[in-house]
Parts: structure tokens; C-alpha cells; sequence
């Protein structure tokens, strides 16, 4: 397990418990009310500094190293139904982009999301979970192949931005996420998103307009990530807990925003701390959202999208 600078004293705690085990396994000693105390202090601690996370310690959750990725919810929820699909049968198959067939209590989605690496080889690969042109490309084609046999789309968004390389921007990146933005909007089949990381700028809103939208607990959503904000306003990164604080980027700033439907819970921790937990929360969440959303006909789905989008933000006329 990795901790982040503000979870040190939980480590601290974990290496006493794990040496006062150590020490009665080792000699006749009994360190059963030692260990009970330690563990204790322990759950107190995690309390205290879990219950009060600030903005930019959030947006370090969201990037835990450990935190599950969206192939891991994917496997979680259908099992061996998965059938990953690839390409935008136009240039590529980008891998930083997911996408294919599952089902959930024998019920078929498409699932779509962005994916990251586990470690230097598979980041890599995945190119960071920043997704370039022929990713939503992908990401479009498969929607549409959904809404052409009405099966739901569940997205799942982690991404720190969709890849600003030379060659993305030649391929068209505003264009393919603009048109997915717009295609979104006329779907005729449900469309579930759930931020489950980080949802940066418009390589989450590639894939994130939908019917419900959901953030679990230590996520984020935002126009552009805190350092680059305090790069561009302060010409350093140094103000980026400022930059967090201000950007209004967690999910309780959402659902007071009204950009979201709902804030799902995580365990103490984050949701890297009880996977299962998590996917068995995620599991149920899509199917009481598939059957809410189910009782819509095309038309309907549509109206209250569209709705749901136009009434979003502040105007002066």
C-alpha cells in the first residue's frame, strides 16, 4: 500500500500494529490490549483526517496509484461477459479508450471509459488514460452501435485530459470531442457516466453527457486540472492547493452545483481500501439507474438530456 503525505500518521500507526502482532507471535508476552489501543487510535485517526479532506487532498485520492481503473469495474461487474471492441475503424485503436459489450444480472450495456496503467509499461501503453482523436471516435462508434439495438451505455471517466500532442491536434482533438458532445445529446438509448477518478476538461466531457451522472466520494470534475490553473495564474505550481480550493472541483461542489445526480459513497479511505465494496456500491447504482431510466421511451430520454444540459449554469440576459 502507498500513502499520501497526509496519510503518514495512519502509516505510523499500521507499522506499530504490525510490530506489537509481531512481538506476541514472537515471545510469551500478551499484547492483546496494546494492540486493541493501536487499533483504536488507528480508526480515530483515519476519522479525523478522512472526515475532513480538503479539495486538493481529494484530487490526490483520485489519483491513489491503487485505486481501481475502469477495466477493473468493468471485469468486476460482467465477469467473463466482457467483449472488448476496438478501433474507430477510421486510424486506430486507441488504448487509452475502452469500450465493448457486458452484461449485469443478464442485462447486455455497452461499456465505455477511460483507462490508465498500473504501472510504468501499462501507462505507457495506455498513454495515461488521456485519450486522442480516434479514442472518441471509438467511444461514438460504439454508442451508436448501441443506440442502433437500444442497449444502455455506462461511461466510466478517469482521465487527467485528453492527449494535447501535435499529432492529436492534426487528427482533429476539439473536433471529435465537440461531435461526441453533440451526438451525445440525441442518443436513443440511457446513458449512465460516473466520474470515477479524475475528470479533467473535455477529454471527460468526450464521454460524459448522459441521462444520470454520478461522482464517487474522492473524485474530481473540472474544466482543467489544479496545477495547470496555478501554472497559468501564478506561473507555478505551488499554488495548487489554492488553485483546488477555488476551481470548486469536488464532487460535493457538483451536486451544489446541480452538475451531477448524485455522490456515491466510498469506503474510509478511498475506494482502493474495500474494492469489493465499491463494485458490489457501483453494481447497484447502474441497475437502479437502468431501471429508472428504462421506463423512458426514445423521445423522452432525449427531452430531459437535452433539459438537463441547456439548464445548466447561470445567464444574464
Amino acid at each position: 500500500m502507498e500513502y499520501l503525505d497526509f496519510e503518514l500518521p495512519i502509516k505510523e500507526l499500521q507499522d506499530q500494529i504490525t510490530k506489537c502482532q509481531a512481538i506476541g507471535d514472537e515471545s510469551s508476552v500478551d499484547v492483546t490490549e496494546t494492540c486493541k489501543l493501536l487499533q483504536d487510535k488507528l480508526e480515530d485517526t483515519k476519522k479525523k483526517i478522512y472526515g475532513d479532506l480538503s479539495p486538493w487532498q481529494r484530487v490526490q485520492l483520485s489519483r491513489h496509484p491503487s485505486r481501481p481503473y475502469a477495466l477493473d469495474y468493468i471485469k468486476a461487474l460482467c465477469g467473463d461477459s466482457f467483449l472488448e471492441l476496438h478501433g474507430d475503424r477510421s486510424f486506430a485503436d486507441d488504448k487509452a479508450m475502452v469500450g465493448g459489450l457486458g452484461k449485469i444480472d443478464n442485462q447486455t450495456f455497452m461499456f465505455i471509459g477511460t483507462q490508465k496503467g498500473y504501472n510504468t509499461k501499462t501507462r505507457q501503453y495506455r498513454n495515461f488514460g488521456m485519450a486522442k482523436p480516434e479514442g472518441y471516435r471509438k467511444a461514438l462508434r460504439l454508442m451508436k452501435t448501441a443506440e442502433k439495438f437500444r442497449i444502455p451505455i455506462i461511461s466510466f471517466i478517469d482521465t487527467p485530459g485528453a492527449y494535447p500532442g501535435l499529432g492529436a491536434e492534426e487528427r482533429g482533438q476539439g473536433q471529435a470531442i465537440a461531435n461526441n458532445i453533440f451526438q451525445m445529446l440525441s442518443i436513443k438509448t440511457p446513458i449512465i457516466v460516473t466520474i470515477i477518478g479524475e475528470g479533467a476538461s473535455g477529454g471527460a466531457l468526450g464521454i460524459g453527457v448522459g441521462d444520470l451522472i454520478y461522482m464517487l466520494e474522492n473524485t474530481w470534475y473540472s474544466v482543467i486540472s489544479p496545477e495547470s490553473c496555478s501554472s497559468i495564474l501564478w506561473r507555478s505550481w505551488e499554488y495548487k492547493e489554492t488553485a483546488a480550493e477555488a476551481l470548486k472541483l469536488t464532487a460535493e461542489d457538483m451536486l451544489n452545483l446541480k452538475l451531477i445526480d448524485k455522490i456515491i459513497k466510498e469506503p474510509l479511505g478511498g475506494a482502493h481500501y474495500d474494492r469489493h465494496k465499491v463494485f458490489q456500491t457501483i453494481r447497484k447504482q447502474m441497475i437502479d439507474a437502468f431501471r429508472v431510466l428504462d421506463k423512458m421511451d426514445n423521445n423522452q430520454l432525449i427531452e430531459v438530456r437535452r433539459a438537463k444540459f441547456s439548464s445548466m449554469g447561470t445567464f444574464n440576459s
